[in-house]
């Protein structure tokens, strides 16, 4: 790696960044702010409950309470608490949720969040779609594990 002067390195950044933002609102997806979260499962169909397996990033696993009817994963995702940034040069992909991992890694079969379904108590399934094509229903549970695509930790609370 060479050394490169720290303005153009501070404008690529920059330039990252603000391409990051615009695809989130062209896709009308909020990457930055996530209500505080419900440390918790949904009680019955109040809401869809979202499981986070951090464990893979060196944290532990999450849940959080997405009230109501979200339209989609991604809408659970931050409904829960759980704010997300999607890779700079694949719009949709999922780069990083609470900032978490560090840095964000081009798409491979071994780092990536990986996204699941669940109903209270049953297994996980892994999705078909992607989180913002996603509706999850009320009653719901969504979970996310980052690395070569293991379901979460924890059996759908």
């Amino acid at each position: 790696m060479t050394d490169t002067p720290a303005r153009p390195a501070r404008r690529t950044l920059g330039s990252i960044a603000a391409a990051a933002a615009l695809t989130a609102g062209l896709l009308g997806v909020s990457a930055v702010q996530a209500p505080q979260a419900r440390a918790a499962a949904c009680a019955g169909t109040s809401g869809v409950t979202v499981v986070v397996d951090f464990t893979a990033v060196g944290g532990g696993i999450q849940t959080g309470c997405a009230p109501g009817d979200p339209a989609s994963g991604l809408a659970a995702l931050t409904g829960a608490g759980f704010p997300y940034t999607f890779h700079p040069r694949y719009p949709g992909f999922v780069c990083t949720i609470n900032a978490l991992p560090t840095t964000c890694t081009n798409p491979t079969g071994s780092a990536y969040w990986s996204y699941w379904h669940a109903q209270h108590g049953g297994p996980w399934s892994y999705s078909s779609l992607g989180a913002g094509s996603y509706d999850p229903a009320p009653g719901d549970v969504e979970g996310w594990a980052f690395g070569a695509g293991a379901q979460p930790g924890i059996t759908a609370p």
